[in-house]
């Protein structure tokens, strides 16, 4: 392809991931109360009889906007990983295209894994860190914050999660082995903690430490993953001329 086809086929891309997204974004809309409602039950043990509250009149609206949004990006999650695999793919050998649906699959369980790992382990893990040092205090903690703060750990780890699709995928065309990750393993540790720190939603260490731990868990599943798939990449055979 010229540039201009490859800029053609990442608007064609970008145009049905952002539909997907516009189509689950509608459906998500409708439920946004309940939606809201599931992401704060990790809270409430920790707030009582305390409801958190909002300041400006169009934030309730504004909030269920965004709620629906984060529940589409899931939901439009193997739409959104197809498409990019799909614009990758002509860059691939053609054995290694067979590799979509594989990619797709474990991509998506990944995210989908990342994100009840945030929602069940991490977001409660931080807030009651941060509760605990504020308990001399009472809370009036604002809705919009609070969704804030969550949806960035849940966002997040889903993101994080996709780390041993990520290497699955290089060592099956050959560009990573698992001797490769191993070696470098100490470097890999150093660059997820910069990275945690860039993506963690407060300052403090233990929620740095929520992203850090699994991204280093998910590194060394990736090593097995490597050891176990990987494979040299190979040129394709080029077809003799008679």
């Amino acid at each position: 392809m010229s540039f201009l086809e490859h800029l053609e086929e990442l608007r064609k891309r970008l145009v049905r991931a952002i539909l997907a997204v516009a189509i689950a974004f509608a459906l998500a809309l409708s439920h946004a109360r309940d939606i809201l409602d599931f992401l704060l039950q990790p809270l409430r043990p920790f707030l009582g009889a305390t409801r958190p509250v909002f300041m400006d009149l169009t934030e309730p609206f504004l909030l269920y906007m965004k709620v629906a949004f984060l529940a589409s990006l899931f939901m439009a999650a193997p739409v959104i990983l197809y498409q990019a695999w799909a614009f990758i793919a002509p860059g691939l050998y053609p054995r290694e295209r067979r590799y979509a649906l594989p990619f797709v699959l474990f991509a998506t369980v990944f995210f989908m894994g990342g994100g009840a790992f945030g929602y069940y382990v991490g977001f409660p893990l931080a807030a009651r860190f941060l509760l605990g040092i504020a308990g001399d205090f009472q809370p009036a903690l604002r809705i919009s914050s609070l969704f804030s703060f969550e949806s960035k750990i849940i966002l997040g780890l889903g993101l994080v999660f996709e780390l041993p699709t990520v290497i699955y995928f290089l060592a099956r065309i050959g560009l990573v082995t698992a001797g490769f990750l191993w070696h470098h393993f100490k470097y890999a540790v150093l660059i997820i903690f910069i990275i945690a720190a860039v993506i963690t939603p407060t300052p403090d260490v233990v929620t740095q430490c929520v992203f850090a731990a699994p991204m280093i868990v998910l590194y060394l599943i990736g090593i097995l993953v490597a050891h176990v798939f990987g494979r040299q990449r190979l040129p394709e055979p080029v077809p003799s001329e008679n």
